[in-house]
């Protein structure tokens, strides 16, 4: 752990430019952490879910016992 603390800036270097796959830090012989490249995201598309998902005609309904509960009532 206290080499890879003190290496970090050249171990992430290392799987930035493809020079390793991954890193693995342990403590006590055991693996705890793993430095490896960052998964790129493709860019979000507003809309995708547009026509695919819809919510129930009650969605803004409030059962009353859960009306009662947030206003402190018993029933």
């Amino acid at each position: 752990m206290h080499e890879a603390k003190t290496n970090l800036s050249r171990l992430v270097a290392a799987v930035e430019s493809g020079e390793e796959d991954e890193v693995e830090i342990a403590r006590a012989g055991q693996v705890v952490a793993r430095i490896v490249p960052a998964r790129l995201r493709s860019p979000r598309r507003p809309g995708y879910w547009a026509g695919r998902v819809s919510i129930g005609l009650d969605f803004d309904t409030l059962p009353p016992e859960v009306e009662a509960a947030f206003a402190g009532e018993e029933e």
